[in-house]
């Protein structure tokens, strides 16, 4: 199975794909999509939606995965995620891959078997599951590794209980 996980965002917006076999995961591609600053908002939700398809296009994933967003304190910065965020699911929404969403406190949980971890600790577990040398950078794309590492290993354990 190949995993898209996406961490949403309007001015970087971090992505990784894994492909997942059974209880093991391995490593494609990691990255992040920075939007020109200096074009009109919709011009940098139109840039998303085209790099996201790229992306869908040319690793084909069978599952997209995008962490659902959580309180932020800056209304303004909230609302302008939440939108892109909404761009990243129609994208998704479009593609053939199955769409899913988990929270943080999920992350945190499935990667660490502690919902109050903190983002170190996530990282250093996607640096362990993918046995990588060094915690991937950007963090955004770190962080989309971990969503996306989050359904491989959610995913394992559900199959095992299907009849």
């Amino acid at each position: 199975m190949i995993i898209l996980g996406i961490d949403p965002g309007y001015a970087t917006l971090g992505f990784g794909i894994i492909e997942s076999v059974g209880n093991t995961q391995k490593l494609i591609k990691y990255g992040s999509i920075v939007t020109p600053k200096t074009e009109r908002f919709p011009s940098r939700l139109k840039y998303l939606a085209d790099e996201i398809n790229n992306i869908i296009n040319e690793f084909k994933p069978d599952a997209i995965v995008v962490e659902e967003l959580f309180f932020q304190s800056n209304q303004k910065t909230a609302i302008l995620v939440a939108e892109a965020r909404g761009v990243i699911l129609l994208v998704a929404e479009n593609s053939s891959a199955e769409l899913f969403e988990y929270t943080p406190l999920q992350i945190k949980q499935v990667l660490t078997g502690y919902g109050h971890a903190e983002k170190k600790q996530i990282q250093q577990m996607v640096t362990v599951f993918l046995n990588l040398p060094t915690i991937p950078k950007p963090d955004d794309a770190a962080d989309a590794l971990a969503i996306a590492l989050t359904h491989a290993r959610s995913n394992s354990i559900l199959g095992r209980f299907k009849i």
